[in-house]
């Protein structure tokens, strides 16, 4: 995959319209509940609950599988970034939706034999 903008959330913030539409590929701290999908810049964001600096997640199957790996950690998601879409109540900065990977970050280290 060729066309995947490796980006900060801030950036994805900070200039939407230049993302918007297009795969990015980003970290973050992410949250998991009803209502409040998230991916923060920062996991004292979430703890602080600073919404605007986060990203509304769309959860798909990608998600849907892995929720115990993935939640309440920093991971790294690959999707589209939907500037325009802001989550619940429009409570986040844009949202990444159409999740074609999603792994805890940073990845676990090769096990020993």
């Amino acid at each position: 995959m060729t066309d995947v903008e490796q980006v900060r959330i801030l950036q994805l913030i900070s200039t939407p319209a230049k993302f918007d539409g297009k795969i990015v590929q980003v970290i973050g701290f992410l949250r998991l509940e009803f209502e409040g999908n998230i991916l923060y810049a920062h996991e004292e964001d979430y703890k602080r609950g600073i919404t605007k600096n986060g990203l509304w997640v769309r959860r798909n199957a990608k998600i849907d599988g892995d929720t115990e790996r993935l939640n309440l950690h920093y991971v790294i998601l690959l999707g589209t970034f939907d500037a325009a879409h802001k989550g619940h109540m429009s409570s986040t900065s844009g949202t990444i939706t159409n999740i074609l990977a999603a792994d805890p970050w940073p990845p676990a280290p090769p096990r020993k034999r």
